[in-house]
């Protein structure tokens, strides 16, 4: 692969803040060749989605490109015109965004919004945009995409709309292909499915992809070569072969010993430091170390779940822009659970078999059909979710969404965000003893504590993460509902989120309802799984017996697609 798709030389990018003028890429460099496969690993904030914008001239207006060149096609990006750059975008190169939901119009069909991507670029007869957009739902797996074309974004899960996302950007095969986090709210049998397709783009149509991840162990399957960075500069660039063979630099063998694939117990797991240290002036004691082994869950239920259904209205029809069939999804279909002080239950299965539906009834956020929920033994289905938010029962469920970007308010700071339950939920309290609370539970789950004054719109992906769960567990809940929390965090991050989720439970007490797309973390962190399948659960038992005996076929393929870091044991050794 000689020739050259894509040459980025010494570029580097400034953010202007209220604090001034903060350095966010330092002189990165990198080539992409037709064809080939680019994954770009590193923690949240060390400049992976900046380095994607700035080839794609997405770049917010506080952010100044300061040095560098990006050519594509003999044309250096970084100094082409908005009008040039959208003929671009779309036809020559794409983009998967971190969030699908923001990516997507919410007052759009889904498929409308394909056929526009098509119709701008590729001009063709409605019935003819019509088939290509099918076809495009077809590829990502996508069942019944005549009905799932006629939905809006708020109608489908997170995963379905990273995949319809996906196939937006490949709707007109385009020579470039970035894809930044494109598996984040995935299952693992979509997940390989997407990318298996994004392999075969890439070798069949010459496209050169870039991926962005935080998944080593995806990158090690499907990337040819692998940059790492770090505080916003490239640390070590290497095929991927080598790099898990002989990874030259420190923090590419910390990356490598905090995969949840490469160990067996969460203890195994955890860096050999934490990111951020619990500040001494604070009125709370430092965390104690994990304990060694967890006690046995005992005692009456903290939750119980008996027969729970939920189904939703939906509209068939046979074109994309008109609505006919009026027909009902089950979506939950007569689920029982029950959770002990101190269990961590894992709910597995891909996206849209109901997990998300199932956590939001317990987390009485939506309202059932039939069934039962009962919290410490006092029912709470018959409560409306309204009316339940100012009960004090509320304190004890608390949840962590799947969107961090999405379950933040844009106009709260971090700190704010945070104090938000403290104030609604807990007996009043002095400022000072407010800020204490806020700050260690932002320490808790390594949030800087100079990122208190930020909004949404300036983290990143893993750090609006960390400030979902840090606000659920500053109010000390009885249940966390744990939708999915740590697919946007970077490994070593979430190795540190991971201890703590099991340092509470195991200390505190507290109970946890682990939804996970992520085989490898349930498998260390939950001490039992149940297994979902269009919306029933199809198996349940202990981790060990579930990962090491599975009874159904179903829980066998979700298995056999986990990804797998190659030469782990030779690869981790410094």
């Amino acid at each position: 692969m000689s020739e050259t798709l894509l040459s980025v030389r010494d570029l580097s990018v400034e953010f202007r803040t209220r604090h001034g003028i903060v350095p966010v890429l330092r002189g990165i460099s990198f080539d992409l060749a037709p064809g080939e496969m680019l994954g770009i690993v590193g923690e949240s904030g060390s400049g992976k989605s900046v380095t994607a914008y700035s080839v794609m001239g997405l770049l917010e207006a506080s952010a100044r490109v300061t040095g560098g060149q990006a050519l594509f096609g003999g044309r250096d990006l970084l100094r082409l015109g908005q009008g040039a750059l959208n003929q671009l975008r779309g036809a020559e190169m794409s983009i998967v965004f971190q969030n699908p939901r923001t990516a997507l119009n919410p007052i759009r069909p889904v498929g409308a919004q394909i056929a526009d991507v098509i119709a701008r670029h590729d001009p063709a007869p409605a019935a003819i945009i019509e088939a290509r957009v099918l076809e495009a739902l077809r590829q990502m797996r996508i069942a019944e995409p005549e009905r799932r074309a006629s939905a809006y974004p708020f109608e489908l899960s997170g995963g379905m709309c990273q995949r319809i996302g996906i196939a937006m950007a490949l709707a007109c095969s385009p020579k470039l292909l970035i894809a930044d986090e494109p598996t984040t709210g995935l299952d693992v049998t979509t997940q390989a499915a997407v990318m298996d397709l994004f392999r075969d783009a890439v070798r069949a149509r010459g496209v050169g992809s870039v991926l962005i991840t935080h998944d080593l162990a995806l990158a090690s399957e499907y990337c040819d070569r692998i940059v790492v960075m770090q505080t916003g500069q490239v640390v070590e660039d290497a095929p991927v072969a080598a790099l898990f063979a002989r990874p030259r630099h420190a923090y590419t063998r910390k990356l490598l010993r905090s995969t949840p694939s490469s160990v067996d117990s969460i203890e195994a797991l955890a860096p050999d430091e934490e990111p951020v240290a619990p500040s001494a002036t604070l009125p709370f004691p430092a965390p104690a170390p994990l304990p060694t082994q967890a006690p046995a869950p005992g005692g009456p239920p903290v939750l119980e779940v008996r027969g729970l259904c939920k189904s939703y209205v939906h509209s068939r029809s046979r074109a994309f822009w008109r609505r006919r069939e009026v027909a009902r999804l089950q979506a939950v279909a007569d689920v029982d659970l029950v959770i002990h002080p101190g269990e961590a239950v894992g709910l597995v299965g891909e996206s849209g078999c109901g997990k998300s539906t199932l956590s939001r009834m317990i987390s009485r956020l939506i309202q059932p059909d039939a069934g039962e929920v009962l919290l410490d033994g006092a029912p709470i289905h018959g409560i409306a979710p309204g009316r339940f938010a100012r009960l004090p029962q509320r304190r004890q469920i608390q949840m962590v969404f799947q969107d961090p970007t999405e379950s933040l308010n844009p106009r709260f700071s971090v700190f704010d965000a945070i104090a938000d339950p403290v104030t609604q939920l807990l007996p009043r309290q002095g400022a000072a003893a407010l800020r204490a609370r806020v700050e260690q539970a932002a320490l808790q789950v390594g949030l800087p504590l100079e990122l208190l004054n930020r909004y949404p719109h300036q983290l990143s992906g893993g750090q609006k993460a960390r400030v979902g769960i840090a606000r659920a567990m500053a109010v000390e809940p009885r249940l966390l509902v744990l939708d999915e929390p740590t697919s946007a965090l970077d490994v070593s991050v979430q190795a540190v989120v991971l201890k703590l989720l099991t340092r509470l439970r195991r200390q505190q007490g507290v109970a946890q309802l682990f939804v996970s797309h992520d085989l490898n973390v349930v498998r260390l962190l939950c001490d039992r799984i149940l297994v979902m399948h269009k919306g029933r659960v199809v198996e349940s038992g202990p981790a060990e017996q579930v990962f090491n005996r599975p009874a159904h076929a179903y829980t066998r393929s979700l298995l056999a697609a986990i990804p797998r870091l190659p030469q782990l044991q030779e690869a981790a050794t410094p």
